[in-house]
């Protein structure tokens, strides 16, 4: 089965893996070139890889390419997969209190930070995601970059995972 992923065109390539970090396909056209891949935990890895060992500045672009959480206004502009990871937790299906405070808090993170929160919502509540935002926001830009860092791995990886489980 591993064997379909190998015989990818680089354009199917893209296809399949060019959201894994989001909307950055420059790092799936990057990993195209290494094949070929032991297995699909050695693609995993290297694509990981890229990512961490990119610049500062190509991982704030990342960064910057997530999405506000809970925010009503642009949920038809989310790629297909960060209106999934949204809506399997409930954040379409805010209370207009809650979409407020999100809507609040999306506002002051970035304005401090200069990008938006991002946190590996999956299998997380809604009051789990707005606790942990609420902490977040105290933070300093280097420490929230960082974890920013973290989250778009931790990210990555619930994405990798998903189509490993839909193609193996």
């Amino acid at each position: 089965m591993f064997n379909k992923i190998e015989k990818l065109s680089e354009t199917e390539f893209i296809e399949v893996f060019g959201n894994i970090f989001e909307s950055a396909s420059w790092i799936s056209k990057k990993l195209y070139t290494q094949k070929p891949f032991k297995n699909f935990q050695d693609l995993s890895q290297k694509m990981i890889a890229i990512f961490k060992n990119s610049n500062n500045r190509d991982k704030l672009n990342i960064l910057n390419a997530h999405p506000d959480l809970a925010d009503k206004t642009k949920i038809s502009s989310l790629t297909p997969d960060s209106n999934k990871e949204q809506n399997s937790v409930g954040l379409d299906r805010c209370t207009e209190e809650e979409f407020n405070q999100f809507k609040v808090l999306n506002s002051k993170y970035k304005d401090k930070f200069g990008f938006p929160f991002i946190l590996a919502i999956k299998g997380k509540q809604k009051s789990e995601i707005l606790l942990n935002f609420k902490k977040r926001v105290l933070s300093n830009k280097n420490t929230e970059f960082n974890e920013g860092v973290i989250q778009v791995v931790q990210i990555a990886n619930f994405r990798l995972a998903e189509l490993e489980n839909k193609f193996f």
